[in-house]
């Protein structure tokens, strides 16, 4: 296997193959975590998401093993934002500009729940939408009740229960500015720390939980 060495500030990584052919983004030991012997934290940068990754066995799994801690996969995925926002900085040569451009966007990822009143009530999911927005609401809730609890991990149920086509990418949405957004969305999201999920936020598309990753 190859490696190209480079760097985020002092931090070294490699790039290696990952399993199924996509390309991963090695930042940190598992010692950086408190993983057990063998299991690390890798990006997909196909997939942009962190995964677990056994150097024992070449297991690839995108849900936390038994006895790992899944909150591991939100601190990994902010300082792998953090990193690779300090690492643009760099290559444009002004910190300072770059601070800067990083107040002027966020990049989170969502999950969105729509209801009868939604201003398209259908999606990949189901072609006609029936629920109340009473009962997106409990919905989400049992959402936002899980990840909390630590069983699950916003990009994980964005992936298999979201409404909206990011779905497909996890609910990741990518950098915006303002003005890009509903109005309603955008505050919630400029508003929050990196790392931070909302509370439930109403839109004409629906009621979201969303979390702020850079």
């Amino acid at each position: 296997m190859q490696s190209v060495q480079g760097h985020y500030t002092s931090v070294k990584f490699t790039r290696t193959a990952h399993p199924c052919s996509t390309k991963t983004l090695k930042i940190m030991s598992s010692a950086d975590y408190n993983l057990p012997n063998d299991w690390e934290l890798r990006w997909s940068r196909s997939r942009n998401l962190p995964y677990f990754y056994n150097r024992g066995t070449a297991e690839s799994r995108w849900q936390a093993p038994d006895g790992i801690d899944p909150s591991v996969m939100i601190a990994f995925q902010r300082d792998y934002e953090t990193r690779h926002l300090q690492q643009q900085d760099e290559q444009s040569g002004s910190r300072s500009a770059g601070s800067e451009q990083s107040k002027k966007k966020v990049r989170v990822t969502h999950l969105l729940v729509k209801h009868t009143e939604s201003r398209r009530p259908s999606s990949w999911r189901e072609a006609t939408i029936t629920r109340t927005k009473d009962e997106a609401l409990q919905r989400l809730q049992e959402f936002e009740t899980k990840i909390k609890a630590g069983e699950a991990n916003i990009s994980e149920l964005a992936t298999t229960e979201s409404d909206c086509s990011s779905a497909k990418k996890a609910g990741d949405l990518g950098f915006f500015e303002q003005g890009q957004m509903q109005p309603q969305f955008e505050k919630a999201s400029f508003g929050l720390e990196i790392g931070e999920m909302s509370e439930p936020v109403w839109t004409d598309s629906g009621v979201h939980l969303i979390m702020r990753t850079g």
